[in-house]
């Protein structure tokens, strides 16, 4: 597992998990991007589906990064945000994303929460 920018001496850095979690996604390395989640982590999807654990994990994430295009996985912006951090980025599919990313005290994602995205970066409406 490759954590080049969430180690910290003392603790970690939430921002920097997330920077290990878009690049694992982007390099489509499935392993390392599991391990980044807690054992029984959830992730809820803007389409309504929820997944739960790392098997949940490996079934939402092994065929979106499968189907992934060559614009998937891009950064816009990532910032701290209560207690989450807010990551803005292109999507498996190369669409607008955000998704917020909560974590455990050993620096593992224990949910994630994703909110679609308008082509001009607004928020999109959620049916």
């Amino acid at each position: 597992m490759r954590r080049i920018m969430s180690s910290l001496e003392g603790g970690f850095d939430p921002v920097g998990v997330v920077i290990d979690w878009l690049d694992a996604c982007c390099q489509r390395r499935l392993t390392d991007l599991l391990e980044l989640y807690a054992d029984q982590a959830t992730l809820d999807c803007c389409g309504g589906g929820r997944f739960v654990g790392r098997t949940g994990m490996f079934r939402y994430w092994s065929g979106k990064l499968d189907k992934a295009t060559a614009a998937a996985f891009r950064l816009y912006e990532v910032q701290p945000e209560g207690d989450c951090v807010r990551l803005n980025y292109s999507d498996y599919d190369g669409s607008a994303g955000r998704t917020k990313f909560w974590f455990d005290d050993s620096g593992n994602i224990t949910g994630t929460l994703c909110v679609p995205f308008g082509k001009d970066g607004t928020q999109a409406e959620v049916a």
